[in-house]
């Protein structure tokens, strides 16, 4: 089968390459709007773009011509908090996605506990094994539906103790939860830890 991209809706080629990228890891957006409301939204559009300083980006699209709020917040106030998500809130992260009134905090009608964030306005979701606080970096629009990739510096990271483990973190503990096609979701399976039968100091891109 072939299919010509210049034939595809927006919606058409959104489900095939949702459907192709996978698994995709899920960044659990919090944000505050300049009127004091709690946003919280997953997007699986999400990578690390820098370690030095850490960068991460999520790539925020358009409903009906109109961007997320998660998109107008960061903007606006150039701050944001970036939440890894295990297993234990799958529901909650679905259920975040719904598409709530920009005065509606997803963060309330979920019933979920916060904290303060430490350098930035945002607070992080309590739960959360993982939360980074950002400051918004670059905003990059591209194609017909001019998405956005937003690009935030990570200024402070919050990792649950058991998680380390010699500077790195124990991913079967974390226990992640990834995207895929659809409203459906995927754990961690099978882990392989493989050893290059050549001798080199590269790292993977």
């Amino acid at each position: 089968m072939q299919l010509d991209p210049a034939n595809l809706a927006a919606e058409e080629s959104y489900r095939l390459i949702t459907g192709i990228v996978v698994p995709r890891p899920i960044a659990w957006v919090s944000t505050l709007s300049l009127s004091g409301v709690v946003n919280l939204a997953p997007f699986s559009a999400f990578t690390f773009v820098s370690p030095k300083p850490p960068m991460l980006a999520i790539s925020v699209g358009r409903k009906a011509g109109v961007y997320k709020d998660t998109a107008h917040n960061i903007l606006s106030t150039e701050e944001f908090v970036v939440h890894i998500a295990d297993s234990t809130l799958m529901a909650e992260v679905h259920e975040s996605s719904a598409e709530f009134p920009s005065d509606v905090s997803e963060v309330e009608q979920l019933k979920l506990d916060t904290l303060a964030s430490e350098k930035i306005k945002p607070p992080r979701v309590a739960r959360a094994p993982i939360a980074m606080e950002c400051r918004f970096r670059q905003c990059i629009e591209f194609g017909e539906t001019r998405s956005r990739l937003i690009v935030g510096e990570i200024v402070l990271f919050h990792i649950r103790d058991d998680l380390m483990k010699n500077g790195k973190i124990e991913t079967e503990a974390l226990d992640p939860i990834a995207r895929i096609a659809g409203p459906r979701y995927a754990r961690l399976g099978e882990i392989s830890t493989l050893r290059s039968v050549f001798q080199t100091s590269k790292s993977p891109s």
